[in-house]
């Protein structure tokens, strides 16, 4: 098993900006969220109290996004974790949450490797080339989420039904999920 890497650490000033560690610069929250589609872990500390300041950053670059009409959290779901908030006893909503993204990271990778496994064009000219293109096609279409540092095998072209079939094994299990939930509220 390999370590994962150490998160880039950014710390903030008292003047509220943010100071990138590794590159010894300023950076804003687009360059962090940057960061994070590019695969990084980040940990965002406060200067002089050493606070983690990490949950909180990431949430204003969801909000930020979500204001300027980039919604990816329907409102139903927005509105489950108000609720989850409010609520006195303990939630399994960041336990479900988690077990879901690992779920479509999973599911992600499983079409990754498939991707990769027993082509025959990988030793034609320009493969790699091409190879790059996809990948960056599919970084672009997943928002970059599950691939980062995924160096790639070659592979064609992911089959639609498979993907179909892997999208509704995930549905399904979502909804399973969804009714375990609802019987133990």
């Amino acid at each position: 098993m390999t370590d994962k890497p150490a998160p880039l650490l950014i710390k903030r000033y008292a003047s509220r900006r943010l100071y990138n560690t590794e590159t010894s610069d300023y950076v804003t929250l687009e360059d962090i969220a940057g960061f994070i589609r590019d695969g990084r872990e980040v940990q965002i500390v406060d200067l002089k109290t050493g606070d983690d300041l990490t949950r909180q950053y990431l949430l204003q670059i969801i909000a930020e996004h979500e204001s300027r009409g980039e919604s990816v959290l329907p409102v139903d779901v927005l509105n489950d974790l108000v609720r989850s908030y409010m609520t006195g006893g303990v939630s399994v909503v960041p336990q479900f949450l988690q077990a879901s993204f690992e779920m479509l990271r999973d599911g992600q990778s499983r079409m990754v490797e498939n991707m990769s496994a027993m082509n025959p064009m990988a030793k034609m000219p320009g493969f790699d080339a091409m190879q790059a293109q996809q990948e960056a096609f599919l970084k672009a279409m997943t928002g970059g989420l599950g691939t980062a540092g995924w160096t790639g095998g070659s592979g064609p072209a992911p089959d639609a039904n498979q993907e179909g079939e892997d999208l509704d094994a995930i549905k399904k299990q979502l909804a399973e999920l969804q009714d375990k939930l609802s019987k133990l509220s």
